[in-house]
């Protein structure tokens, strides 16, 4: 702990959790190390971080922006005067604040806010979560005067020089998941003696997993698992009258820590966050990459782990015809589920948030 100087830090990431939520870990360690310092969250108004930012005790100033829309619409009609606007509105707002370090962890407000900070000669941290970089962290790099990577082979987005191998902020309540087995089999009403299967298709939702879970239910009863159904909030509607013994469906898992505790075998998304969790969990994993992000990057952080033996990649067209029967072969193979188990928990990082600040604190004496 550190407390002889009031230093001021400005953060910026939002649009998903994926970038909320490293930000809000960075700014909880950074806030142990300096209990006298200043934080100022910069988000796009309208967007989640507008909500999450303030419930984890930060204040957060909203810029009018967006992102560029693949399709010709209105939306990129309004995206110049957007971009002006929060060129103008972050220089006010750097001006105001003065802060000692501008960090981003991606989203679009983070570029404006970091490109006015990095011209004003304040040190710019960036943290990117994925394999592929997104185009505002790629369009900051050079300004950047570090950038956090999780993932290997960063060069080929940013300069090799200013590239540090910190992986992702995770929540640390993970850290302490193995030793609560028989907790989270209470809390969830678990059956010991039963195998069970979690399922995160991300707190929104994912459409075709939700459909691909709900037609294999039956195999499911027949094959004896118990399941935890995260379904998103977009979905809870439509499957929360599921009435199967052993299968519970959730809008969303509040105690992550317990739900990735009592799952023996788990099938997810592959967002950045989700999957560097899931190598803190060390639990034999099924990953069904959503095909309809940016660059396909979830593929990518899927496969990143998959090549090192780490997780099973079932890409989601055909997940339909080849599930059940890759979920028969993991459930039954013990010495798989052990190999993969050992594999992914050997890809983690779980001082990722810890190495960030180190790196943080460096530009501070700089």
């Amino acid at each position: 702990m550190k407390t002889e100087t009031t230093y001021k830090f400005i953060v910026s990431g939002g649009g998903t959790g994926g970038h909320i939520y490293p930000a809000i870990a960075i700014a909880n360690e950074l806030k142990l190390r300096y209990p006298n310092a200043q934080f100022l969250f910069v988000g796009a108004k309208d967007r989640m971080e507008m909500e999450k930012v303030p419930q984890a005790g930060y204040d957060i100033k909203g810029l009018w922006i967006s992102g560029l829309q693949r399709s010709l619409t209105f939306k990129n009609v309004l995206f110049p005067f957007k971009l002006i606007s929060s060129l103008v509105n972050s220089r006010r707002i750097i001006k105001k604040f003065k802060p000692n370090v501008a960090i981003g962890t991606g989203g679009y407000a983070s570029a404006p806010l970091l490109r006015v900070a990095s011209s004003k000669g304040i040190p710019c941290l960036i943290q990117e979560q994925n394999s592929h970089a997104g185009i505002t962290n790629k369009w900051l790099s050079g300004k950047a005067k570090k950038i956090c990577v999780a993932y290997e082979g960063m060069e080929r987005f940013f300069p090799a020089e200013k590239i540090v191998h910190t992986g992702n902020p995770v929540r640390q309540d993970l850290l302490d998941s193995a030793t609560k087995r028989q907790e989270a089999q209470i809390f969830f009403k678990l059956r010991a003696d039963v195998k069970t299967l979690l399922v995160l298709g991300g707190s929104l939702g994912a459409r075709k997993m939700n459909e691909l879970i709900y037609k294999s239910l039956a195999f499911f009863e027949k094959e004896k698992v118990q399941v935890i159904w995260q379904c998103g909030k977009y979905y809870y509607e439509t499957y929360k009258e599921v009435v199967i013994d052993g299968v519970q469906v959730h809008a969303f898992l509040n105690r992550m820590d317990l739900a990735y505790a009592a799952a023996d075998i788990i099938i997810s998304r592959a967002g950045a966050l989700s999957v560097s969790e899931l190598c803190l969990v060390g639990k034999p994993v099924i990953f069904i990459p959503s095909p309809n992000v940016t660059e396909d990057h979830q593929t990518k952080n899927a496969l990143a782990i998959s090549k090192k033996n780490g997780a099973i990649l079932l890409h989601e067209k055909d997940a339909m015809i080849d599930f059940e029967s890759i979920f028969k072969g993991l459930l039954i193979d013990e010495d798989m589920q052990n190999r993969l188990s050992r594999s992914i928990k050997n890809l983690a990082r779980p001082n990722a948030t810890k190495d960030i600040v180190d790196e943080i604190e460096k530009l501070l004496i700089v």
